[in-house]
């Protein structure tokens, strides 16, 4: 691209997006767990999607939760992978600035609006374990509908300023992104003015958003464990913990890559090599949207009725 002058028309500018920098030789291999994943993920979204809308016995606020989860996570690898794969497949890394920016925002949109749906999660065990007796009177499906809708809201809120931040720079001329998508601080980083602004709001919406809904999720589990441990039974202990098994296991698929990949890039600086961050960027992106399958598996209830489908439509067959 020819530059006339010493800042771009954001409107002329189109990035090319490297891939994974150093390992442009494996992409082909690494593109294959990758396109695993997201059919898998699209596929068992879609199906638990319809499994809880059609199973009036599922229309409970843990299932109505996970639907939620389900539909941000079929968005959230819909958004990023066919963009990555490709890249992988045909060196297709070319994106405009306009594209970059939406990419870039339903991003980080997606992501904070599925931190919001897990504190939910939370939140609706806490009441199942610590006050069963008001469960139904508190998790009314308004209250659910009213959870989801804030969700959204607060998380629009949150990363709209994003684009303005990005699109208050100035640019001139530096068009490689060495990444599989397009993120904040990635574009930032092309620009020729400071971006201090951007790096504190970044940190910023971390800490007050992301991490602020980690600490409720822990103050939840801390005190359905306070609960839990006051149950005379051991049988019944061991029970109440079980409900619990399958959302510390989708919090622990999807906060660990992001907070892994947040700190190795605050923080490793040169010690971690370039190809370790993109591909630790990539987890976090891609694992989160199979949480939903992993709640579906582990719940004996989706089993159930995943096992009562698969029955009937074979004796049609």
């Amino acid at each position: 691209m020819t530059i006339s002058s010493n800042h771009t028309n954001l409107r002329d500018i189109w990035y090319t997006m490297t891939g994974i920098p150093g390992l442009e030789y494996a992409h082909i291999w690494i593109s294959i767990p990758i396109c695993f994943m997201y059919i898998v993920s699209v596929l068992g979204n879609t199906f638990l999607l319809f499994l809880i809308f059609t199973e009036r016995s599922l229309h409970e606020p843990m299932y109505l939760f996970l639907s939620m989860l389900a539909l941000a996570d079929i968005f959230l690898s819909t958004v990023t992978t066919p963009k990555m794969l490709a890249i992988f497949w045909f060196q297709g890394g070319g994106i405009s600035f306009g594209c970059c920016v939406s990419q870039m925002f339903f991003l980080h949109f997606i992501f904070v609006a599925e931190s919001a749906i897990l504190l939910a999660m939370a939140f609706d065990r806490y009441v199942a374990i610590c006050h069963p007796l008001r469960y139904t009177t508190i998790l009314t499906p308004s209250v659910i509908g009213k959870m989801g809708i804030a969700s959204v809201i607060r998380s629009f809120f949150i990363c709209f300023p994003l684009v303005f931040l990005v699109y208050r720079l100035a640019y001139c001329g530096r068009n490689i992104i060495h990444h599989s998508y397009c993120e904040h601080m990635g574009i930032a980083r092309l620009a020729c003015d400071s971006i201090k602004i951007n790096i504190y709001y970044g940190v910023i919406v971390a800490l007050f958003s992301i991490c602020l809904d980690v600490v409720f999720i822990i103050v939840s589990y801390a005190l359905i464990l306070c609960t839990v441990f006051g149950i005379p039974s051991q049988d019944a202990r061991l029970k109440t913990l079980g409900t619990c098994g399958s959302h510390v296991c989708v919090i622990l698929l999807f906060y660990t890559p992001a907070f892994f990949s947040f700190f190795a890039h605050r923080f490793g600086g040169h010690h971690i090599p370039l190809h370790v961050h993109i591909l630790l960027a990539n987890l976090y992106v891609v694992v989160p949207p199979t949480n939903p399958i992993v709640y579906g598996v582990k719940t004996k209830k989706v089993q159930e009725k995943f096992v009562h489908v698969f029955s009937v439509s074979n004796k049609f067959c």
